[in-house]
């Protein structure tokens, strides 16, 4: 937090006898990000307005794996099957395969070579721009950072077991760090740029990396998220020998039915930046960041076994760096999986932090967006933080799918926690607050506090009727060039 130029500077601050000197303060250091744009592909959703939609109807996109994406031989029904898998669905997007490389200036034999997950990450970025009201264009020279959590690469397996198909653009195209710094590179942003990879915490570690980048000054704005793409079944195969993954491809998290997660796939990016700098420059604010932690579960029982100890750990770290009380916070996005091992754990963990001290007129409400469109992996963090953030500035909390009752292995000791069975209103408070969980299948855990946008900065949904016969509004048309325009 601070910084002496000599040992005897520090000395004379921790003896008293000198004021604090140079270095960010306390205050810079804490201060709450906002997310002031989204861009979002996810199954059943392209956008974040058709994802809202979604949440609020209570749908759940998991579907059969779209026509031609896979073999088609490799499903048994039985778990357990040598060399086969036992989960026909999935959270699919649709046409994964279409990308405008003119739009962004790229060759088209360069982007027959480039990760898919590489192009509809270029897309979302600009479209999280778009949403943000900036120009690209604007940001061309700046600091701007860019945070992407990637994990896997079924395109580079694809490409390199066939040798005679690699050409010089085939390893740009599938290198984990250019899914970051071809961004960086196309639209000249000269901030931080990197790729993170802790599986299934990798997108919201990646935007609390760029939350800490914000805050040190590293970068002025941040777009930071992950994508996740299924283009073979390979994992699924692994993941089915490993009965990770659920029979009936149904997220039940929390539920006494819960038999396992279903894999989905999906890209998600939020524009960031200090809450000072956002109500400076008249951002729509879509909700704030106050603070994110981030561990390790260490030595477990087993590697992809959790440890709920480290995750209570986290989430106080979380709440302690963003000065909230346990009690302010009405909501909590959990990982929640579906995982007959990892639910207990993790709501036992929420338990011991949120409910502690917390009355019949403080409920905790806690969901999963898994339940609608499958565990993103590398992208789920930003899933789930997208539509917290969104239902922050709805002031209201969606439905929760696949739920009947609670595992019997999950005890709450009376406290007054739940899950949303329906679209409700948000529980009664002047200041709506929210935390949204991502854990690793290796053991990196991250935990987000985020509260409503000021309310003077928030952008309002209102869909009242305007009067308009007295005067005239300007129509806005955009395009890339004139000719498109």
């Amino acid at each position: 937090v601070y910084d002496y130029p000599t040992i005897d500077a520090l000395a004379a601050h921790l003896s008293g006898d000198a004021p604090t000197t140079a270095g960010p303060s306390r205050a810079a250091s804490a201060e709450p990000i906002a997310i002031v744009g989204i861009g979002c592909r996810f199954p059943g959703a392209r956008g974040p307005e058709a994802f809202w939609n979604l949440l609020r109807e209570g749908v759940d996109a998991v579907a059969p794996v779209p026509q031609g994406r896979w073999r088609d031989d490799l499903y048994h029904p039985e778990p357990g099957t040598r060399g086969r898998h036992y989960s026909p669905r999935g959270g699919f997007l649709d046409a994964v395969d279409s990308f405008d490389a003119g739009f962004f200036d790229i060759s088209p034999n360069e982007a027959d070579r480039m990760d898919p997950q590489q192009r509809i990450l270029l897309e979302t970025t600009w479209e999280a721009f778009e949403d943000a009201g900036i120009a690209m264009s604007s940001l061309a020279g700046t600091d701007t950072g860019v945070f992407v959590g990637v994990s896997t690469s079924d395109y580079r397996a694809l490409q390199f077991g066939s040798p005679e198909w690699l050409d010089h653009h085939a390893g740009t195209g599938n290198a984990a760090s250019i899914a970051a710094n071809r961004i960086s590179y196309l639209f000249d942003l000269q901030g931080p740029s990197l790729a993170v990879d802790t599986a299934c915490s990798s997108s919201l570690l990646a935007v609390h990396l760029a939350s800490e980048s914000l805050r040190q000054g590293d970068c002025g704005v941040a777009v930071a998220g992950g994508v996740n793409l299924m283009l073979t079944p390979d994992l699924t195969v692994a993941f089915s020998q490993a009965r990770m993954l659920s029979p009936e491809s149904k997220c039940k998290a929390f539920d006494a039915a819960a038999d396992g997660y279903v894999r989905g796939e999906g890209c998600g990016m939020v524009v960031l930046k200090r809450l000072s700098d956002a109500v400076r420059d008249g951002d729509p604010i879509v909700a704030v960041i106050r603070a994110s932690a981030v561990n390790q579960d260490g030595r477990t029982n087993g590697l992809t076994a959790p440890n709920g100890v480290s995750q209570q750990r986290v989430i106080r770290q979380a709440l302690s760096r963003a000065g909230v009380d346990p009690l302010a916070v009405q909501y909590v996005e959990a990982h929640g999986t579906g995982t007959p091992l990892g639910d207990p754990i993790e709501m036992h963990a929420i338990r011991a932090v949120y409910g502690e001290g917390r009355r019949a007129d403080q409920p905790l409400y806690v969901g999963s967006v898994k339940t609608n469109i499958g565990h993103l992996e590398a992208a789920a963090g930003v899933a789930s933080l997208v539509k917290t953030a969104m239902a922050l500035r709805a002031r209201t909390v969606v439905p929760h799918l696949h739920f009947s009752q609670w595992n019997p292995e999950i005890a709450l000791d009376g406290a007054p926690i739940d899950v949303p069975r329906a679209e409700i209103a948000w529980p009664g408070t002047t200041s709506p607050m929210a935390a949204v969980s991502a854990f690793g299948f290796g053991g990196t855990n991250v935990h987000v506090v985020l509260e409503a946008a000021p309310a003077s900065q928030a952008l309002v949904e209102d869909h009242s009727p305007v009067e308009t016969a007295a005067r005239v509004v300007p129509l806005l048309l955009s395009a890339r060039t004139p000719a498109a325009l």
